[in-house]
């Protein structure tokens, strides 16, 4: 792997990129792989790197930031469901606490799979008062995420105050909803994240949320095009009762996420009647600028012209 430089005599020299540079590039890329594809990627910098061990660095390297970052689940081996790999529930560079089932998963980043499983410890879990309003929060996740997006992943962690024991003080709970399609067939891919944090005084019998919504899109039929959008929202919900004080702040979060949904619907919408207008020349070469506002009447024009002098003939 080389890079062009300018030679003194006018003409393109190459040089030889290090070890370090071409494990940087190797992991850019796999860092950046649309939703679905780092394996596929994966093959392609295996064949730019031309080096096994270096090709073993990056992927070494890379794919335990890119399967957290992009939120993979994976299947545990005891069946007892998937593990999200998310920085919220991360206990050191390959252990990741599962808080619905209480376990701790093992997992090989490279592989992307999980290969042990064992019972969380005590100080890995919250205490039972805390436990009590997050296992309230995962059932109306759950039954949010099930209706709401086909093969998503959720979970609840606590995230701060995991020790309280009594409703005098704060505690923050992290709510985070994970969901990923490719088909390569069809030649798309995406991903949609949201990750909320819910900070609970149950004494004061309110939660403030503070969340956040990504969305990423790749179409590649004869192309490559990609779409990223996000958005952040904030709210306030009163708890009157600690029993229900899961539903309504999955309630809330429902809300925030099908508004974030109909305005990225409205934008597509009037993607081609807008957007792409936008961005065309304000002034023309000829000087002339068109008549948007008319361009269905001479578009109709056309057509019955068309059809008139078909008749004709």
């Amino acid at each position: 792997m080389a890079h062009r430089i300018q030679g003194t005599d006018e003409e393109d020299e190459f040089e030889e990129l290090g070890d370090e540079q071409k494990v940087a590039i190797g992991k850019w890329f796999l860092l950046n792989a649309p939703p679905g594809q780092v394996l596929q990627v994966a093959k392609d910098v295996r064949e730019v790197l031309m080096d096994g061990r270096l090709y073993d660095r990056a992927i070494s390297e890379a794919f335990p930031e890119y399967n957290v970052k992009n939120m993979i689940s994976l299947e545990m081996p005891d069946g007892s469901g998937k593990v999200l790999l998310t920085k919220y529930g991360q206990l050191d560079s390959s252990r990741f606490l599962d808080p619905r089932t209480a376990s701790v998963a093992i997992v090989d980043h490279v592989k992307q799979k999980c290969t042990e499983v064992r019972p969380a410890d005590d100080e890995e879990l919250p205490s039972a008062y805390v436990e009590g309003f997050r296992f309230s929060v995962d059932v109306a996740l759950m039954k949010y995420v099930e209706e709401a997006f086909q093969g998503g992943e959720c979970s609840v962690y606590c995230t701060k105050g995991k020790d309280l024991e009594k409703s005098r003080g704060e505690f923050e709970l992290t709510v985070v909803i994970s969901n990923s399609s490719y088909s390569p067939k069809n030649f798309r891919g995406g991903c949609w994240q949201s990750v909320w944090k819910v900070l609970i005084n149950d004494e004061l019998h309110s939660a403030s949320l503070e969340g956040s919504i990504t969305v990423n899109a790749h179409y590649f039929e004869e192309g490559n095009v990609q779409l990223e959008s996000s958005r952040k929202f904030n709210d306030t919900v009163v708890l009157q009762d600690g029993k229900d004080a899961g539903t309504l702040i999955v309630n809330s979060i429902e809300h925030f996420e099908s508004v974030y949904l109909s305005n990225l619907e409205e934008q597509y919408a009037n993607l081609s009647d807008r957007t792409f207008k936008e961005l065309r020349r304000k002034l023309p070469v000829t000087r002339t600028m068109f008549a948007w506002d008319k361009a269905l009447q001479l578009s109709l024009t056309r057509e019955i012209t068309r059809e008139f002098s078909g008749n004709r003939r």
